[in-house]
């Protein structure tokens, strides 16, 4: 469609028409909160706020798995209310296979259908449920969560996380493990963190770089218990044990730690799972696979957190009490990473604070070509950008820079 452009001339022409002038501001994309300040500001009353607002948000979700009787209901039923449904051709002309659709839609025209839904064939009610709770997710603010008495309150500010990594091989550089003066070195780095706006320190005691070999748990055990001891009653930052071994993990509990941070999203060992569950301790559950092999990136990503976090549920833990990761570096390419931390704010979807670790990462050296010592302005975009897109906590090895990136990035998005 083409917008018909004005004749200067002929609007001069017109009486009065030359001293008029409008001014127009493009508002699709802004957040809901947001619309509502310019109803505000405009002088909508309560009431017209109340009806309007579900219809001043383009929401797209894309649905796979779907029959194609069940896709061509969803496109009539959605069509009669003003929105659309994306097919396939073989889905439009209802093939035998299975295969995906996308819904676009305000929030009154999901209400709506949702109201239908249940009362249809096909797998229908079950996707109404699906859809249900992805819409409360995505608008409902997330519960706090306390932890070493300090309050997480989502939304209202990044938090940053430290990296204190208690190995002889780390990646980035910075592996502070030594028979030698070992605590002194760690009380050192935290105090810095703290002073320098860390809200969360991340201990780990194994590499978990490409390539790194796997050391046993007791070594592991040996490197990082008499830290989390010592820092347990020194800082006053709640402790994150970066380890995937349900004996590690418990040892760490039992000596202080406060968070359990799995890169096998708690799907590696069972019995992980009923380690946290039974501490009751928060937990990150990171995205990981072991090759780069994606049909869907975003689709899988959140399919294997959306498993963690019910295994983590159906355990006993409670579900404010789990923090996703999509696991930046870890079985992904470098344009697989990329993807991933522009389209953060998808899994915002799954209802569940997001955690974006990429500082230093190889998807900045390779899109630089530098090296580790040099990946700080690499490691400040990440950051800013994966705030803009709903990141929760930031876990960065630079905390004094990546907290002021942190800042300035709050002041804008937040």
């Amino acid at each position: 469609m083409q917008f018909p452009h004005a004749n200067d001339e002929a609007i001069l022409n017109m009486e009065g028409e030359h001293e008029m002038q409008f001014h127009l501001r493009l508002l699709s994309g802004i957040k809901p909160q947001e619309l509502q300040g310019e109803f505000n500001r405009i002088g909508v009353t309560s009431e017209g706020k109340e009806l309007m607002i579900g219809k001043g948000e383009l929401i797209i979700i894309k649905v796979g798995n779907l029959s194609p009787q069940a896709a061509n209901i969803l496109k009539q039923e959605m069509l009669a209310k003003g929105g659309e449904v994306a097919l396939g051709k073989e889905m439009a002309y209802l093939g035998k296979e299975k295969g995906d659709a996308i819904i676009m839609g305000t929030k009154s025209q999901y209400q709506r259908l949702l109201a239908l839904l249940p009362c249809q064939p096909f797998g229908l009610p079950i996707l109404a449920r699906e859809l249900a709770l992805l819409l409360d997710n995505i608008q409902q603010p997330l519960p706090p969560l306390i932890i070493k008495n300090q309050t997480f309150a989502w939304g209202e500010k990044t938090y940053i996380m430290g990296i204190i990594n208690i190995t002889p091989d780390s990646f980035s550089g910075d592996g502070l493990w030594t028979k030698d003066h070992l605590l002194a070195k760690v009380r050192r780095q935290a105090e810095d963190f703290l002073h320098e706006g860390a809200d969360l320190l991340d201990i780990g005691g194994e590499s978990t770089r490409p390539g790194s070999e796997a050391i046993s748990e007791e070594e592991e055990k040996k490197r990082i218990l008499p830290v989390i001891e010592a820092l347990a009653k020194e800082s006053p930052l709640p402790l994150s044990v970066d380890t995937y071994k349900p004996s590690v993990a418990k040892a760490a509990l039992n000596s202080g730690a406060d968070i359990i941070n799995d890169i096998w999203g708690l799907q590696k060992y069972p019995e992980m799972l009923r380690v946290v569950a039974k501490a009751k301790t928060p937990v990150i559950v990171m995205h990981n696979q072991s090759t780069p092999n994606y049909t869907d990136l975003m689709a899988e990503v959140a399919s294997f957190l959306k498993e963690s976090i019910s295994l983590a549920v159906a355990n006993g833990l409670p579900r404010e009490k789990v923090i996703i990761d999509p696991g930046v570096g870890f079985g992904k390419t470098r344009e697989d990473n990329l993807k991933i931390i522009n389209c953060l704010g998808e899994l915002k979807a799954l209802g569940a604070p997001i955690l974006l670790g990429a500082s230093r990462k190889s998807v900045i050296g390779l899109t630089l070509g530098l090296p580790v010592h040099e990946r700080l302005e690499g490691t400040a975009s990440t950051t800013a950008i994966g705030i803009a897109r709903g990141a929760d906590i930031i876990r960065v090895h630079d905390v004094k820079e990546m907290t002021r990136v942190a800042r300035m990035t709050d002041a804008i998005v937040r």
